[in-house]
């Protein structure tokens, strides 16, 4: 693990990438793009929200729960091989069946040795226009996780839990030194106007969790145009103070490299010692349902 013998240097590498309506395609194409990655010297790779299809969630037909595969299964088999002949850890959101007529929006951890770590099933499920994702996935069950890696420990959530400051913090809590959150995320038609402003909402609430907990943050988007959806890119990694270590353009595959030193995060914590400060004995109300505006 990434400290142990004074290197606290982790070379981490975000897939940003299209999809075809191919899901074999799309699989034997992440793999190749994972060696490309360790190639340049990666140790740890995350691919995006459900990679191995296009954004089905745009519409609610049964149809697509064809799409779904086991845990593990074809694409866990094939990516613990990758990791294991790379020596890489691996991040990847699946569209898991867990069993018959239930269905997670998930991503597995698997290891340098090719061993599967854990799955995080996605906590926070959206409904929104042409994010009707609450029609295909139960909500997940596996609560906020830490995993301890070769190369250090990392937090898993995705998505839509990338807007949520109680899940970044818990995974800090545990021990995350790096947040990851493969995500799937664009502008529909007629935002045109906001969509920079959209996108640098969801790129400053993440680099926002960052600072906040001291720790470093990569999330991955996927790119191009499926359906009605715009998907932006601008896939990032930024570090315990905010800044932007590594950051993707919003219309084309890349392969985001970061070095991220782990070390800075006690640099920041001693700092800016929120952690310390905390007054949990002051934030009981934090669980209520809604808010209670009465004095």
């Amino acid at each position: 693990m990434a400290g142990t013998n004074g290197d606290e240097n982790v070379k981490v590498a975000l897939i940003q990438m299209s999809v075809s309506d191919d899901p074999d395609a799309n699989l034997e194409r992440a793999l190749k793009l994972i060696d490309e990655s360790a190639r340049k010297g990666a140790q740890i790779v995350c691919l995006p929200e459900l990679f191995r299809s296009r954004y089905f969630c745009q519409s609610e037909d049964a149809d697509n729960f064809s799409l779904a595969e086991t845990i593990p299964g074809k694409t866990t088999e094939m990516l613990s091989k990758t990791a294991k002949r790379n020596g890489v850890v691996l991040i990847a959101g699946i569209f898991e069946k867990r069993t018959r007529g239930l269905y997670h929006n998930s991503a597995v951890v698997i290891d340098a040795d090719g061993s599967l770590l854990g799955t995080y099933r996605k906590m926070h499920i959206p409904d929104d226009p042409h994010f009707y994702e609450k029609f295909y996935f139960t909500p997940g069950d596996t609560g906020f996780k830490v995993y301890a890696t070769k190369y250090g420990k990392i937090g898993v959530l995705i998505c839509w839990d990338q807007w949520y400051p109680e899940a970044a913090r818990i995974a800090t809590l545990m021990g995350a030194q790096i947040i990851f959150y493969p995500t799937a995320i664009g502008s529909l038609p007629g935002e045109e106007k906001s969509a920079e402003g959209m996108r640098s909402a969801w790129e400053t609430v993440q680099r926002g969790h960052g600072i906040a907990n001291g720790v470093f943050i990569a999330s991955v988007n996927r790119v191009g145009k499926e359906g009605t959806l715009d998907f932006w890119g601008s896939s990032f990694v930024s570090g315990p103070f905010g800044e932007v270590v590594a950051k993707a353009g919003a219309t084309r595959d890349e392969i985001v490299m970061a070095r991220c030193n782990l070390h800075e995060i006690d640099v920041v914590r001693h700092e800016w010692p929120f952690l310390r400060d905390r007054r949990i004995d002051a934030y009981k109300g934090i669980s209520s349902r809604f808010i209670d505006e009465k004095d």
